[in-house]
């Protein structure tokens, strides 16, 4: 079975893409992108005055991981939600603590300058 994987790396340097080139990108029939950015709010493209789905990376990104999950790991779509959304909140955390011990080693710096 060949390995349809793609990494974000590999994708062309360019800020949006149409559903046809995601369609082929993820090997997935462009209804199946509609039904998904309907399952899966993180999947966000946006649109032009024209209605024309524009996907940026990210949008690419978690078609991919949706993929993944749905179609090798065997998730049900409830399943993938709920493991999206608990990775999403650990990352936001995690980004949360980052910025916070950022910020205190900053004020200590500034502390030590005013000793």
């Amino acid at each position: 079975m060949q390995n349809n994987k793609v990494h974000i790396k590999e994708l062309p340097d360019k800020l949006y893409f149409k559903i046809g080139e995601v369609s082929e990108i993820a090997a997935l029939p462009s209804y199946v992108l509609r039904f998904w950015e309907n399952e899966f709010s993180i999947i966000n493209p946006k649109r032009t005055p024209s209605g024309q789905r524009l996907y940026r990376k990210s949008d690419i990104e978690f078609v991919l991981k949706i993929k993944h999950l749905l179609y090798e790991k065997k998730f049900t779509i409830k399943g993938a939600q709920k493991y999206l959304n608990s990775e999403y909140r650990k990352k936001k955390r995690k980004l949360s603590t980052d910025v916070v011990d950022k910020i205190r080693s900053e004020l200590e710096q500034i502390r030590d300058l005013l000793e």
